[in-house]
């Protein structure tokens, strides 16, 4: 059995291209690099890799984490800059026994010396739209803070091995320096082959508060199907949050067992991706339902149509 989901439409593309391997039977470590560096090399989306939105000073800060779910190995990068494939640094961080979770200038001098693709991650387009925010709240007071979809993967492999991968630049027009819960192990993602793996978008700075990736494979361990496992955490946490800290920020999990059983739950309307041994690629629209349950629908072509549109629109 094999299987792969990954957050957001965007994922789908890679979707595709890891589906491939695991066909092949290649390991779930390569079809979670695979999948993300699809992402983080297409420049129209706005939230990861090149063509990333970028912070105050325009300047695009990216993190990334990779999980080994067979030994906990864990590497991760934040704040990391000019670097094509952050996921691909993370990885290889994660064989490293000491020093594995590298920020800022670190991270950076990490990956250009051990031989990464450099690159100005900041794209003319995405230029535009920073300076068209800056523009809007010199002008009307608008809250400079917009967009925070990372792409988060679950793998499983043939050899029923796990793993799971996030990438992102963040929340747009974030403060220097700010990091979210993507490369937070137990917040933006957490697996173990034995059980099963998750993985988080949404607001880092609501989503670190819970852990629920590290609840949504714990309750899995408990004999908690993905699906239940990823409503219960969720829409607790949701409600836990909004009763102690007055709101909740958006944020969605999505999760696999170690037998390809799949997940997820959202407080917001949310995309993602998935392919499985026994189902297709295919993308799915989920949302919040009125029993702390979540409502999955496929995605019907003329969404699809509009999100081409929008991600392209010109700025």
């Amino acid at each position: 059995m094999w299987g792969i989901i990954a957050t957001w439409r965007m994922a789908h593309d890679g979707i595709l291209a890891a589906k491939r391997l695991l066909e092949e039977k290649s390991t779930c470590g390569d079809a979670v690099e695979t999948a993300i560096k699809c992402v983080e090399d297409y420049p129209f989306y706005k939230s990861v890799g090149y063509g990333g939105l970028p912070n105050e000073r325009g300047i695009v800060e990216m993190d990334a984490a990779f999980m080994d779910g067979d030994t906990f190995k864990i590497g991760a990068v934040a704040g990391i800059v000019d670097i094509a494939n952050p996921i691909a640094v993370a990885r290889r961080l994660s064989e490293e026994k000491f020093n594995s979770f590298r920020v800022g200038q670190g991270a950076t001098e990490f990956a250009m010396l051990a031989g990464f693709e450099r690159k100005n991650m900041l794209t003319e387009r995405a230029k535009k739209i920073w300076q068209k925010r800056l523009d809007e709240m010199a002008k009307t007071n608008l809250s400079p803070y917009d967009g925070h979809d990372t792409v988060g993967v679950v793998a499983l492999d043939k050899s029923q091995s796990m793993a799971a991968g996030t990438s992102s630049s963040g929340l747009f027009m974030k403060k220097q320096g700010r990091v979210g819960d993507s490369p937070l192990s137990g917040s933006g993602f957490y697996v173990d082959s034995k059980i099963g793996g998750a993985a988080a978008t949404g607001l880092g700075e609501d989503l670190m508060k819970g852990c629920l990736s590290y609840e949504i494979v714990r309750l899995m361990g408990e004999g908690l199907s993905p699906q239940a496992a990823c409503d219960q955490a969720v829409y607790r946490f949701s409600d836990t949050l909004k009763e102690r800290y007055g709101k909740a920020g958006a944020f969605s999990l999505i999760a696999m067992n170690n037998e390809g059983e799949w997940g997820v739950a959202t407080n917001v309307e949310f995309t993602f991706s998935l392919a499985t041994e026994k189902e297709q690629p295919a993308i799915y629209l989920a949302n919040p339902g009125p029993e702390q349950n979540t409502i999955i629908e496929p995605i019907t072509k003329e969404w699809l149509d509009a999100y081409e549109k929008r991600i392209k629109a010109p700025v």
